[in-house]
């Protein structure tokens, strides 16, 4: 496998128990802060339609708003590690949960593949991408190990060689043929792209370094379209890559908590970038549905 660097992109971006108690969906004015140190929020992601998202916190709580239905939290439940992730099923039929150490916790339609919660992991587990048909998902941990499980393939890993940089998330093309691994520094990692096969253009790129560590990945993409990238630093400042789309940041906005998801719309005309406060800034045709700030 040929693996391909990214050298200091600038960024956008970066998820079995049975299901817990389902709650249903708050208002803005219901719900729970999600402030604390060990409640702080931790990821976001989209509704298939869109015109809604949840919100993880670090200590398993999930917060749905707009048309994002609850299938159940880590609520109540003493967990050996914090959450660090959340990543939903392709229809939003259900989502999954990953802790620091490599734990998984599936609700709804979300099946449970395995885990690296009873590994000794050399670094955390940072993230999580599960595959396009929904049976299987890889953890990247920040030394750039990758574990795969369910029909996720592995393709490779910096497990041997470590980054310069912590690893930050993971991403997967949608047809699974590769996936993304990004540094706090915004080095990308590519894995599973044959000889040739990297889009041009796509390599070698060095912008200017950013004001703050990334903290996520997303992409989108199809078989025939190599679609874009987007990256997000602390700071809010989002940086595309390919054919995604540059809809706005919080780059020069002065932030109450550093920003530390992002999710894109399945349109991909828009996205979510979520602050450690719970807060939610929405841009392009991502709707804002409400905060847990």
């Amino acid at each position: 496998m040929m693996r391909s660097r990214l050298l200091r992109l600038s960024v956008l971006v970066v998820f079995a128990l049975a299901p817990m108690l389902a709650f249903p969906a708050p208002s803005q004015a219901s719900v729970t802060p999600a402030v604390g140190p060990s409640n702080l929020a931790v990821g976001i992601d989209a509704t298939h339609s869109g015109h809604g998202y949840w919100i993880a916190t670090a200590a398993g709580n999930v917060y749905p708003f707009g048309d994002a239905r609850s299938y159940g939290s880590l609520s109540g439940v003493r967990l050996n590690a914090p959450v660090v992730g959340i990543a939903a099923t392709a229809d939003g039929g259900g989502y999954w949960l990953v802790a620091k150490d490599g734990g998984v916790f599936s609700f709804g339609d979300a099946h449970f593949y395995g885990s690296t919660g009873t590994i000794e992991l050399n670094a955390p587990v940072v993230g999580m991408a599960p595959t396009g048909d929904g049976d299987g998902y890889w953890l990247a941990a920040a030394d750039g190990g990758v574990f795969s499980f369910g029909d996720a393939a592995f393709s490779g890993s910096l497990g041997a060689v470590p980054p310069a940089s912590r690893i930050v998330g993971i991403s997967a093309f949608p047809d699974d043929s590769h996936y993304w691994l990004l540094t706090a520094s915004g080095e990308m990692d590519v894995f599973g792209f044959s000889s040739g096969s990297w889009p041009a253009g796509w390599a070698d790129i060095s912008p200017t370094p950013p004001n703050a560590p990334f903290v996520a990945v997303a992409n989108w993409g199809t078989e025939s379209d190599f679609g874009g990238v987007w990256m997000v630093g602390a700071d809010g400042g989002v940086f595309t890559l390919g054919g995604a789309g540059f809809y706005g940041s919080t780059g020069v906005t002065h932030l109450n908590a550093p920003v530390v998801g992002i999710a894109v719309g399945p349109g991909q005309g828009g996205y979510w970038l979520v602050a450690a406060d719970g807060g939610v800034f929405a841009f392009g045709d991502a709707p804002f549905a409400g905060s847990a700030a």
